[in-house]
């Protein structure tokens, strides 16, 4: 596949995003961008040094004038999450680098989709929405593909079942108001509290899932890893690039990525994740699934809680 890839950030997520990149088959270039540019240089390096196990792939530190015909540009750039800080508390911070950045690489590369990482992802999203003057479809945030993830890591976990035969998904901000809406939750078809019953009459020793565990299971896991290591860069970065594949397919694929809402589920003038339409033309429209008034409810006062902090930073 002939594509080109730029990163803007190389820190720990953005590095690691272009590693992953170079071992798979997604990116034949991928271009790494930094204000730093003693260690974009030696993430290149370190990275190029690898690829002579692979076919050619070109990987080289650029400006954003490098950027130009890139086919997706993720941006990472920003302050990383502390321990003990919440992602909220990062954002007008986040926000102003963002400022600095959008002009600059949309106007090397105006075609491109754009993959918005930075945390508060959602709310950076919807600055990049309103600052970038890009058609809203080629604007996608990472939003919870990674809470997703987490979730179906703890699902497989607790029901000893493989994790891709597993369909369940976080919904909302990611972070503290995510919630995830079980009834739209599947084991290959079986809904998960159908599954618990059918593995006990088959003989497993399985237990009965406990649903509030399991989402501070999934909502706790970042901060935790970020106590014990200091940063979170393996999981997302396998997240991103899984999306990159997404919109470089030749068909649309489902999944859970932040982008502007117009009304669904009664939510307007924000981004937040639900479940969307997605591929090679970028967000082509939002997917409603079936859910109880209490999910529904859960999913407003994660927007209602969005746009509150969305009314204290300056755009």
């Amino acid at each position: 596949m002939s594509s080109k890839i730029t990163i803007i950030g190389a820190g720990s997520v953005g590095s690691t995003i272009a590693y992953t990149l170079s071992n798979d088959d997604i990116a034949s270039e991928i271009v790494l961008i930094d204000i730093d540019k003693e260690k974009v240089e030696g993430e290149v390096m370190d990275i190029a040094q690898g690829t002579s196990f692979r076919d050619p792939i070109s990987i080289k530190a650029g400006e954003y004038a490098d950027a130009k015909d890139s086919d997706i540009v993720i941006i990472t750039s920003g302050m990383a999450r502390k321990p003990g800080q919440t992602r909220i508390e990062l954002t007008q911070t986040n926000v102003n680098i963002l400022k600095s950045i959008t002009p600059e690489i949309v106007k090397a590369a105006p075609d491109a989709l754009y993959i918005i990482v930075s945390n508060p992802v959602d709310i950076m999203t919807y600055v990049f929405t309103k600052i970038s003057g890009l058609p809203e479809n080629q604007i996608i945030g990472s939003g919870t593909i990674l809470d997703s993830a987490r979730l179906r890591c703890g699902l497989s976990g607790h029901f000893k079942v493989a994790q891709k035969n597993i369909h369940a998904y976080v919904f909302g901000e990611h972070g503290d108001t995510s919630f995830i809406p079980w009834t739209g939750a599947y084991i290959s078809g079986v809904s998960v509290d159908e599954y618990y019953g059918l593995m006990q009459n088959l003989g497993k020793d399985v237990e009965e899932l406990d649903k509030e565990q399991m989402l501070d299971y999934v909502q706790k896991s970042g901060g935790v890893i970020i106590a014990n290591k200091g940063a979170t860069f393996y999981a997302v970065s396998a997240a991103v690039c899984k999306l990159c594949g997404i919109l470089l397919a030749s068909s649309d694929s489902i999944t859970t990525v932040t982008s502007m809402m117009h009304g669904e589920y009664g939510i307007e003038d924000v981004c937040l994740s639900t479940l969307t339409l997605v591929g090679p033309n970028g967000i082509q429209g939002k997917v409603p699934m079936r859910m109880n008034k209490e999910e529904i409810a859960k999913l407003q006062a994660s927007a209602d809680a969005l746009k509150k902090v969305i009314a204290q930073i300056e755009l």
